[in-house]
């Protein structure tokens, strides 16, 4: 059968690249060493050799890596991030390497080792070096080849590597197979967009390459031009359209798998849309992954992007048909914070077609009328949304209810939703008509932004921190206008309230210098992108488990005393008949003890979706408590309700509830097939409520279902009580001290299982030790200390923000600036932490938001700012203040 890639190439004849002729005028400037690298885990020696080729005169510093073996393989080219060198990409290539590949990686015109200027890929400069560079992997013995003077070549990269990727694929037809990271379709869009100068960025962008000097001479003055008058000219969009991968997007027709941020506010997820439109429309295979992190910081999910980069070599390079791509559409979205690193968690979810930016329209009114606002004189002080070059605190921060923009009074003009009936999540682009004028005949230049606003109106977040210009000339202004706000993957909570906001400035932006008014009226509702195609994905799937390993005892245990002891059910409450649990007034004292309490009059409620942490000290009445809302226990007082049925010995309503028991419990001697349906077969359930291929699939055991329990490891006994503990899907999970005997891997992994689980309407509670797991698992809290409740509530209020805020900086901050900070208005002290590299900043009166637009003032280098309390912090105050 022909293969994906031989249909591809018969369907498009590779010739050689349009400068192939020039192969022969590589001349090697420097012989390079040669010398192993060998894995430590046992994968192929890889060999590396550098060499200086010279192009037109200009030497180009390259590293080739190729592992063990004379068969031949195909050739990947891996371009790196503007402002860095081939040594940025080391890592990636040389396990694409170990995996098969003849590697190539070099440094780009201008930077590392490699001479001349840069010119932002210009096709006859930065793009020629990779044809160049084909040319020479064509003369490797190593390289497979389509035909004499085209190898089979794929490029990757990120950023400038990313655009080079494109180009190259445009400019010479032997590039078979891309895979650009994080990187612009259109330069002059990114830079210059709707009109709108970027100057932050740009001026990064030039400072990142070391300066003007650095720089052809042509784009020297072009920036100098711009910078200078605040408004990009139509001979600056033209050349920066001329360096595009968009220049040539007619000749792009190769299996692209498209990455983009989602905290990118240099090149936004519109760049990557465009990209698919125009690659698809040649009939090229494509898939577009949004990633948590962009040129703004957060997440780059390094290790999942270069596996997803390797599989799609895999499967147009390697043609290996069995290796699966991935879906056509994935995005990853945040649950929580990993405490121990301050990082998001995340999750992903797919859709088997690419839905675009506008899927799935759903219209939400907005209060109308018309609102009238100023552009100050010298646009200052601006607002502030994305600020470009912090490392990325303030873009994932957003993703984490901390908003950080800051809109000044009377410089912009506010519209507001209704309080949402039921949660909304956003996947594209959201879009609004507006009427927009301005006096005495000026171009109006606005910024839109979507916040999500809580239900107090007291907290507002700006997803990913991003703003969207416009620049709404004379002749646009006094009709409707159809306006696209920032796309973004955001979910906006019931009861929380849309807020759309036209601001005159911003800081990343050039603003007139002139003072202007400007009025927008609303002229219809927002318009919300919704992709319901796009599903919750599922993750890969956990080497271990918790699970019910003696559920069939508990049940037994029930039955008997049961037997021996009825006692008179309350009626069931229709009221709680959608609440999972509801303990009210529970009290039990210790065995032949009249005043000695386990638990003492606690009372507390869990929704559906939750993940409810159980916490305490030894001795708290945790394990007591699970006891009896288990029903192998009778409290003293009290009532515990599971979806409004009182929990009695026996009672119907049990076979909703899951428990984990530590320890496995299977017969040895059977397999682990086996002892699975003779758990099932012992609830006396039927068979198809069993869910059992759904229970085998969370497992991922294989071929070892087959084999005897006696024969597993302790991870494959794991795998195999989560299979069980699964069966039947039950509504209420209840586990204790479920991550005991894993090690960080496996408690990592847990964590996603249970935030999915719970995801999908059902709820958890887990007991545990580990206050780190904890914080980062769950969603609500309840804290026991002596057998009471000492607090109950989400995490995040138990946690609290606190007054006390930690600012990490790029660099110390000098003493007087300290002193600076701390007579802020609105701040009781201020203070740099242990290593310098931060500041502890204790609030009195003022908001973060205001801390942060302060900071940015100051010229403080803030890389991250967020609360400095954390869980252990909390717990240990709340149970302190119980033994007072």
């Amino acid at each position: 059968m022909e293969t994906p890639t031989a249909r591809w190439r018969r369907l498009l004849p590779r010739t050689p690249g349009r400068w192939a002729s020039v192969g022969a005028a590589l001349a090697v400037l420097v012989g390079g060493g040669a010398w192993s690298a060998a894995a430590d885990d046992g994968s192929p020696e890889v060999r590396r050799e550098d060499r200086t080729l010279r192009m037109d005169g200009v030497p180009v510093d390259t590293s080739y890596f190729y592992g063990e073996g004379s068969g031949k393989r195909p050739a990947v080219l891996i371009g790196h991030g503007f402002g860095g060198s081939k040594n940025d990409v080391r890592a990636q290539a040389e396990k694409l390497a170990a995996d098969g590949y003849a590697v190539l990686t070099w440094s780009a015109r201008g930077f590392g080792k490699s001479g001349g200027k840069i010119s932002l890929n210009d096709p006859d400069r930065e793009v020629r070096d990779v044809s160049r560079l084909i040319d020479w992997l064509a003369e490797r013995p190593e390289v497979e080849l389509d035909k004499e003077g085209d190898p089979r070549v794929g490029l990757t990269g990120a950023s400038y590597g990313g655009a080079v990727s494109l180009l190259a694929a445009g400019h010479d037809e032997r590039v078979d197979a891309i895979a650009p990271v994080i990187t612009y379709w259109n330069l002059a869009d990114a830079l210059f967009p709707d009109g709108v100068f970027k100057k932050l960025w740009a001026g990064i962008f030039i400072t990142t390459g070391g300066g003007c000097e650095r720089f052809e001479q042509r784009l020297c003055a072009m920036y100098e031009r711009v910078a200078v008058s605040g408004e990009p000219d139509a001979e600056a969009v033209k050349l920066l359209t001329e360096r595009s991968p968009s220049a040539v997007a007619d000749r792009i027709k190769v299996p692209s798998l498209l990455l983009q941020g989602q905290s990118d506010s240099l090149f936004p997820l519109g760049q990557a849309d465009a990209m698919q439109k125009a690659i698809s429309a040649n009939g090229a295979p494509v898939s577009v992954d949004w990633i948590s992190g962009g040129h703004d910081g957060g997440d780059n999910e390094t290790s999942r992007v270069q596996g997803r980069v390797g599989a799609w070599f895999d499967r147009y390079l390697k043609e290996d048909t069995g290796t699966g791509t991935g879906p056509a559409f994935r995005v990853t979205r945040t649950g929580g914070v990993d405490s121990t690193d301050g990082a998001a968690l995340l999750r992903g979810a797919s859709s088997d077609t690419y839905p675009g930016l506008r899927s799935g329209g759903r219209e939400i009114a907005i209060d109308g009328g018309t609102k009238t606002f100023r552009n100050p004189a010298g646009a200052a002080p601006p607002a502030i949304s994305a600020v470009p070059g912090l490392g990325g605190g303030l873009s994932q921060l957003s993703s984490l209810g901390v908003g950080l923009s800051l809109d000044f009074p009377g410089q912009y003009g506010r519209f507001e939703s209704a309080p949402l009936d039921a949660a909304v999540r956003v996947t594209g682009t959201p879009t609004v008509r507006v009427n927009v004028t301005a006096n005495e005949g000026r171009d109006a230049v606005l910024f839109g932004k979507l916040y999500d606003v809580s239900p107090d109106g007291r907290q507002q977040r700006l997803p990913s921190q991003l703003v969207a210009p416009y620049r709404i000339t004379p002749g646009e202004q006094g009709r409707p206008l159809e306006l696209a706000l920032p796309a973004v993957d955001h979910e906006f909570d019931a009861g929380h309230r849309l807020r759309l906001v036209f601001s005159a400035t911003d800081l990343g932006y050039a603003s007139p210098a002139e003072p202007a008014t400007y009025t927008v009226t609303a002229d219809g509702p927002l318009t919300i992108p919704t992709a319901p195609a796009v599903r919750t994905a599922a993750a890969p799937l956990p080497w271990w488990t918790w699970g019910l390993p003696a559920a069939a005892l508990v049940i037994a245990a029930v039955l008997l005393i049961t037997a021996r002891r009825r006692t008179a059910t309350p009626a069931p409450d229709p009221a709680l008949a959608d609440v999972p649990l509801e303990i009210t007034g529970l009290s039990k004292k210790y065995a032949k003890s009249v005043d000695r309490y386990a638990v003492r009059e606690l009372s507390f409620r869990v929704e559906k979706g939750q993940v409810l942490g159980l916490l305490g000290p030894n001795g708290a009445g945790k394990t007591t408590t699970l006891r009896m809302l288990m029903g192998l226990i009778t409290p003293d007082e009290g009532g515990i309700r599971v979806f409004g049925q009182a929990i009695r010995p026996g009672a119907p309503v049990l076979s909703r509830v899951g428990a984990f028991v530590e320890g496995a419990g299977f017969l040895p001697h059977l397999s682990g097939r086996a002892n699975l349906d003779l758990y099932w077969q012992a609830t006396g359930r039927p068979a198809e409520d069993a869910h059992i291929d759904e229970a085998l699939e969370i497992a991922g055991l294989g071929d070892a279902l087959a084999r005897a329990v006696r024969t597993y490891s302790q991870g494959m006994r794991q795998r195999l009580a989560i299979a069980q503990a699964m069966l039947g899907m039950p509504d209420l999970l209840i586990l204790d001290e479920p991550t005991n005997g894993l090690d960080p891997p496996q408690i990592r992994e847990m964590r996603d299982v249970m935030i999915r689980y719970a995801a999908g309407g059902r709820t958890v509670i887990v007991s545990s030790h580990l206050l780190s797991e904890v914080e980062q698992s769950c969603t609500h809290l309840v804290v026991m200390d002596r057998g009471r409740l000492v607090q109950a509530g989400p995490v995040a209020e138990i946690t609290g923000s606190g007054d006390m805020i930690l600012v990490t900086t790029a660099e110390e901050v000098p003493e007087p600036l300290v002193e600076k900070i701390a007579a802020l208005p609105g701040i009781g002290s201020a203070v740099r932490t242990g290593e310098g590299h931060g500041l502890l900043v204790r609030l009195d009166g003022a908001t973060t938001s205001r801390l942060v637009a302060d900071l940015v003032r100051l010229d403080v280098p803030v890389t991250g700012v967020g609360p400095h309390r954390r869980l252990e912090d909390a717990f240990l105050t709340l149970i302190s203040q119980g033994a007072a």
